[in-house]
């Protein structure tokens, strides 16, 4: 419920969320990153929770292989042979669709994340990132 003007995670996430299984490839994270425009897709265990999330700065490792001379050929095999469960990040700061969203806000501020994962009940049912801060102050919402 909205208290009196005071917009909640649930009003600014965004609902269906892509997202991988453990065991995908980071081919898979890589070509979803860059198809659907993202920078983060949690990670789902068997039972369909929250177990993790892959972002772009996870990946970037393939891209400073190149970088380093060692080709496209090297990142591309890294990230074919490797699953998700490899480069994700356990350890998940979520938050809920009822909390204020000035409070999540602060919350990414503080401990210098891109989004938070929107989760009831261990299962994810949004996220919200950086993205959806700028798009509703420049009133796209």
């Amino acid at each position: 419920m909205r208290r009196k003007g005071v917009p909640l995670v649930r009003d600014l996430m965004v609902d269906p969320v892509v997202t991988l299984g453990r065991n995908d490839r980071l081919s898979v994270a890589n070509n979803l990153l860059k198809q659907e425009r993202i920078r983060h897709i949690p990670v789902l265990d068997d039972d369909g929770r929250l177990c993790g999330i892959v972002t772009q700065r996870d990946l970037f490792r393939g891209a400073l292989l190149r970088a380093l001379g060692y080709g496209s050929r090297i990142a591309d095999k890294m990230y074919e042979s490797l699953p998700v469960k490899e480069a994700m990040t356990s350890d998940v700061l979520t938050t809920s669709p009822e909390t204020p969203v000035r409070e999540a806000a602060h919350v990414m501020l503080e401990n210098k994340v891109g989004c938070l994962p929107v989760v009831v009940a261990g299962k994810l049912v949004g996220i919200i990132t950086e993205g959806d801060f700028v798009k509703a102050a420049a009133g796209s919402y």
